[in-house]
Parts: structure tokens; sequence; C-alpha cells
């Protein structure tokens, strides 16, 4: 069956329950698919979207804010909002070479795998702990249950945030992507800026008590974190400011929270769709690993990503311009034709 795609929007609440038919068409069709309503072309295909992941040159990651740009008139109902936080600076995602070097190598050492191995039990526990609050009544919420305060409880953990902020917590990470894929208002948008002040001042206050009184935590080792003088690949190296760090926590927060959560409900959804798959689980647990990488690679918790381009430029036969974003569609790639023999089948 043929597929409209010429009025395609991947903002469209309805389209975002199931775009996969419309991917699907495109590869076909039309790999490097215009859409006019927002300004963007999408990039479907596997081949083509390792080519922009390749190449940081032309295709930028410093796109800018999260949603789509705003008019001149709209960005002024900003300034407020803006003045009364930290600087919203580009790291790690939003950022190109070599910036984006040095903050890799600085988070590396407040992320060492120390910490990382010291996380496990506590994951642990925390997991077993949600479980044991449910498991005697035979069924659950699951997203509201296991889903959303699973990863929520982790990255609070790791960043030592207390248990009556938590539902803090979860707001300022849904405030953080308040205008990603969504379809809100310039007013809600700014609104969920003021959430993300009051995220960046919560923070700020924490690393700062950290300079007298250092703990055992990321905050502590994201503060103390240096690059070493003989490091050939990195040029600057200053450590983090009060910017950059709570830009960083930012993204720690949201990467590990709601895609985790998306994850987890759609890796659960997928097995009760497919009992075989979950008798087979249950048979032998060792087949978890294939169960969440199929996972990953059927619901795209990212579904894609944003890059600008730097200079003019053919991609996939259609000509981009200096200035011109698009999407890459991890979402699409995941299901090419051109690499998987069944791509939207669940074969873990």
């Amino acid at each position: 069956m043929t597929i409209d795609i010429s009025t395609f929007n991947p903002f469209d609440p309805t389209t975002q329950q199931c775009p996969f038919p419309h991917y699907a068409q495109m590869r076909a069709d039309s790999a490097v698919h215009p859409v006019p309503s927002i300004g963007v072309h999408l990039v479907t295909k596997h081949d083509l979207v390792m080519t922009v992941l390749r190449d940081p040159q032309t295709y930028s990651s410093m796109f800018g804010g999260s949603g789509m740009p705003l008019s001149s008139a709209d960005r002024e109902k900003f300034v407020d909002v803006m003045a009364a936080g930290y600087p919203r600076v580009p790291t790690m995602l939003t950022a190109d070479q070599p910036d984006h070097t040095r903050y890799r190598r600085l988070v590396a050492r407040a992320f060492h795998p120390k910490v990382i191995a010291e996380m496990e039990p506590v994951i642990r526990e925390i997991t077993v702990g949600l479980i044991d609050s449910w498991i005697d009544k035979g069924r659950i919420e699951f997203v509201k249950e296991f889903g959303v305060p699973l990863p929520v409880r982790v990255i609070a953990k790791a960043l030592n945030v207390p248990d009556d902020r938590l539902a803090d917590f979860k707001r300022w990470s849904d405030d953080s992507i308040a205008g990603i894929g969504t379809n809100i208002t310039v007013e809600q948008r700014v609104q969920a800026e003021y959430g993300v002040n009051e995220f960046q001042h919560y923070f700020a206050e924490q690393i700062n008590l950290r300079r007298t009184e250092p703990q055992d935590d990321l905050l502590t080792n994201l503060l103390n974190a240096s690059i070493d003088d003989d490091d050939p690949e990195v040029t600057d190296k200053r450590q983090l400011d009060m910017a950059e760090m709570l830009s960083i926590v930012q993204q720690l927060l949201v990467a590990g929270n709601e895609t985790t959560t998306k994850t987890l409900t759609e890796m659960i959804r997928l097995l009760a769709e497919n009992p075989a798959e979950w008798e087979k689980l249950k048979a032998d647990p060792s087949r978890a690993e294939k169960v969440v990488e199929e996972t990953l690679r059927l619901s795209t918790p990212t579904q894609g990503m944003w890059r600008i381009l730097t200079k003019d430029t053919e991609l996939g036969g259609v000509q981009l311009t200096k200035g011109q974003r698009i999407i890459i569609v991890f979402a699409s790639a995941n299901r090419d034709e051109a690499l998987y023999d069944d791509p939207d089948g669940f074969n873990p």
C-alpha cells in the first residue's frame, strides 16, 4: 500500500503514534525528504544517516535549542526567562569539535569506571525495591509504577538528589525536552524554560556547596575534573565553568531518564505482543541482552536528531544549502530494508 508522504509532519501527534509506514515510503521514494511546513529535510536511510554522522564538518551538531526555530517576535518572549537563568551552553550533544572532545574528556574523568561500578548495586537495590512494592498485587500500571520511577531514582541517586525532590527532578527533565517532538505553544515553551531555570539554580547551589564540602559523588567529580597537560587532542584544557556543568548535568538528566522510560515501556509492549519471545526469555534469562538490543532497534527511544548545514552540499541526490536544518531519523534507519530481512519484526 502506498502511503501519502506529501504532507508528512514528524511532530503531528497522530503520526507520532506510528510513523514507520511513512518512513518506509520515504526510504523507497524520497530518502532525503523535504517537509516544507517546518522547513527541514528528513534523512531516512541507514547509509545516509551514517554519512551525516561521519561528517560533522558539514553537518553541525550546534543546531541551537530544542524544538523548531522561533521567529524574532517569539524570541523576544524568552528574553526575561533566559536572563533569570544561567547561559544555555552547547555541550556534548550540541557541540562540535574541538569543544566536543574537551567535554568528553572532562565527563569521562567525572564518570570514570569506579563510579559506574559503584552504581550497579544501587541500581539493583532501587529495582528490587520498586518490584517489591507492587509484586504481590499481581498487576501494575507499568509506566507509572516502574518505567518512570526507576530511571528517575537512579539518576537522582547518581547526582545525590534527595527523595523529597524526586517529583521536581522528573518535572525538570520534562521541561528540558518540552520543545522536542511536541506541538506546544510558545507560551508553554517559555514556562518550560522557567522550569529549566529552577533546575539550574538548584544544581548551581549544590555544586557551590561542593567547593567547600566535597562529596563522593558525580557533582564533585565534575567540579574537579581536569585534562592532562600532555593530552594532544585537546588544546583548551580549562576546567568546566558553572554554565557548562549545568548543561552537562541537564543532558545526563534527560539522556538517562526519558529514554530509559521509553525503552522499558516499549520492551514490555513488544514482549506482550510477541508471547513466544516472552516464553523464551523466561526459559533463558541470558537472552535479555538480545531483547534489549532488539527493543532499541525497533522502538528507538531517540527517534532522530537535528543537524545544521555548514556549507552547501548534496545528500542522497538532494541539494542542501548552508544554514539548512535536517533531522537524521534513527527510527527509520533502524528499519532499513537494506540491512534487515524483517525490519518491522521483533527478532531478538
